[in-house]
């Protein structure tokens, strides 16, 4: 008897150890994986079928369960959407979901409420009984409205509709380090691919790290983290390499279900300063200076001079 009450109180212990924990160690660094402006605009390294074949294998070997693809349909009317649909369905096919992410890739703060919902209206009904389809709306841009007015009349047209505003808690200028090997590409510039591979990384690894710090002294949490890509050509080419940088990091992958059942996808946050995702709204209602909410990378001017210095080949014929 007096070994099983000591077996019971050790177990007790371990219990009460175990719910001491503080949930942010508990809940550790986790992040789903989103693109935007699907179908997008050709790099300079792949074709728009290729990207999306590279992007679907590389994220199957990388053993990504589920990632989420946020559809321009306005995209699909252009030149290089040629096969757009296709693709998406491919996407789907392969065990990801796919959300609505405007007609025409406008800015609230540029067009009237009206307008601006009527736009993304159009690109429902296109996604409407699509498979794969989430009740997921993105801003383009970020731009969730730059005055209370319109502000709220998106709040209240997404509800209305049913939809979820699906924040980002990342973000990061991706896209612009693809144009940048893009423009290097067309001018004939020679380019150091590893170099290149090791800039993207390390700058998207760098920016969640940031934003996860940021949660940790903002929430006192971990939320599950939302990271903001776009279907570009460098995704297609180092998706292994990013996610293998990301777990390396200490970051668990999980799908974008999971990640938009986190509390904080059924927050507001009271700010206008919304253009950085919902993390870095969250950190400004909390009082935080908003000089300290952006990456150092987040800035096109630095990734272009990391980019002249350590990706373009010097002195080479």
């Amino acid at each position: 008897m007096a070994g099983l009450l000591r077996l019971l109180l050790a177990v007790a212990t371990l219990a009460l150890g175990a719910a001491a924990v503080p949930a942010l160690a508990q809940e550790g660094k986790r992040i789903a994986i989103s693109f935007d402006d699907v179908p997008r605009h050709p790099g300079g390294f792949m074709t728009p079928d290729q990207r999306t074949a590279a992007l679907i294998t590389g994220l199957a070997q990388a053993g990504v369960e589920q990632a989420g693809f946020f559809v321009t349909t306005g995209n699909l009317d252009t030149d290089f959407g040629k096969g757009g649909e296709e693709r998406i369905r491919a996407y789907v096919a392969a065990g990801h979901v796919i959300g609505n992410h405007s007609h025409s890739h406008t800015w609230l703060s540029q067009n009237t409420a009206a307008d601006y919902v009527s736009d993304l209206d159009r690109a429902e009904a296109w996604l409407a009984g699509k498979p794969g389809k989430r009740p997921w709306y993105r801003f383009p841009y970020l731009d969730e409205g730059r005055d209370l007015a319109r502000r709220d009349a998106l709040r209240t047209a997404l509800r209305e509709r049913g939809l979820m505003n699906a924040y980002v808690t990342i973000d990061d200028y991706d896209w612009a380090i693809d144009d940048l090997a893009r423009k290097a590409v067309e001018a004939k510039r020679p380019i150091d691919r590893d170099a290149l591979r090791d800039l993207y990384v390390e700058t998207i690894v760098g920016t969640a790290d940031f934003y996860d710090a940021m949660a940790r002294e903002t929430l006192g949490r971990q939320p599950a983290h939302v990271l903001l890509l776009h279907e570009t050509d460098l995704a297609g080419l180092f998706i292994v390499d990013l996610i293998k940088g990301l777990r390396a990091a200490g970051w668990t992958i999980v799908t974008l279900d999971e990640a938009y059942r986190d509390p904080i996808a059924q927050t507001e946050p009271d700010t206008l300063y919304l253009g950085g995702g919902r993390l870095a709204a969250l950190a400004h209602v909390a009082g935080k200076n908003p000089k300290s909410l952006v990456y150092e990378r987040t800035n096109e001017a630095v990734l272009e001079k990391l980019f002249e210095e350590r990706v373009i080949v010097r002195g080479a014929r």
